[in-house]
């Protein structure tokens, strides 16, 4: 069933379990997460970014994640991720996304909370829940690169003042984590979790999931992570198992797409399990 993110955020706030988000950019991707989200009866969140929608536009994409959602036993959320621009949101929205996030965490705080309010102010008229990012969660590599990370962590007090202006629904925080493959080990900031956690009372959403480690990933839920954003791995699981299958001797896509399904069912059932959804739909 579509939902947005509200009640199931609040749910797993509540229940101290988190939600995978994962990142679908073909038709491949949504059947690994929604097929394994029912098979584990768990809640689940699923979409795209903007920086992916030059492989694929949020109108193709809605085209297959919208009624495989609708359809789906247990509850989905369609969440356009990291908004970089009004449009881009709006696009989302019209395509029948049920969530959005407004990324404005590198404009001045001013702008970003007039900006993400406003936001808010449509989306919640439309029954659809916004998350916004305070801090900056940078890249690993390339040109999002930050060459001293700790200089944009979430301040706690600041978010508290952002998160009662803007009504937000979920917050991401900038807390070591970072997008894409870790080079070295993360070290997150549990301690600012848990305060930023405590001050805000809404669900807070760790971006760049792929590469944390087990025992990271339950602490950041135990101590207010609801929503934790998962794309690497996913991605890296489909290549392996195309390789798989073409060592294996499948030379046309036709066999190598359920090596590619089952690579990826395989990561999201681990996800699953790991932030401990499994049997809470």
């Amino acid at each position: 069933m579509l939902v947005n993110m509200s009640a199931m955020l609040a749910a797993a706030k509540k229940g101290g379990y988190g939600i995978g988000f994962f990142n679908a950019v073909s038709i491949e991707m949504a059947r690994a997460v929604i097929e394994t989200a029912e098979e584990m009866h768990s809640p689940v969140m699923i979409g795209t970014a903007e920086v992916l929608t030059p492989l694929l536009s949020i109108e193709r994409t809605a085209e297959y994640l919208i009624p495989m959602a609708r359809k789906a036993s247990v509850p989905v959320a369609v969440h356009y991720d990291h908004g970089l621009t009004f449009e881009g949101c709006m696009e989302a929205l019209k395509q029948g996304f049920s969530s959005v996030m407004y990324d404005c965490s590198t404009k001045d705080y001013a702008s970003n909370l007039e900006s993400v309010a406003e936001m808010v102010r449509i989306c919640h008229a439309m029954g659809v829940t916004v998350e916004g990012e305070l801090g900056h969660v940078g890249d690993n590599a390339g040109a999002g690169r930050l060459e001293n990370p700790s200089d944009f962590y979430t301040d706690p007090d600041i978010a508290e003042d952002f998160v009662r202006k803007t009504g937000v629904d979920a917050l991401a925080v900038a807390v070591g984590n970072a997008h894409g493959d870790y080079k070295f080990p993360p070290k997150l900031d549990f301690d600012r979790i848990r305060v930023i956690s405590e001050k805000t009372g809404i669900p807070l959403v760790l971006h760049g999931g792929s590469g944390l480690s087990a025992d990271d990933f339950r602490t950041a839920v135990r101590l207010g992570v609801s929503k934790i954003n998962i794309f690497t791995d996913l991605d890296k699981a489909g290549r392996a198992g195309i390789e798989e299958g073409l060592r294996e001797g499948r030379n046309c896509m036709t066999e190598l797409i359920p090596y590619e399904l089952s690579a990826m069912k395989a990561v999201v059932a681990e996800k699953i399990r790991l932030f401990g959804s499994d049997g809470k739909a």
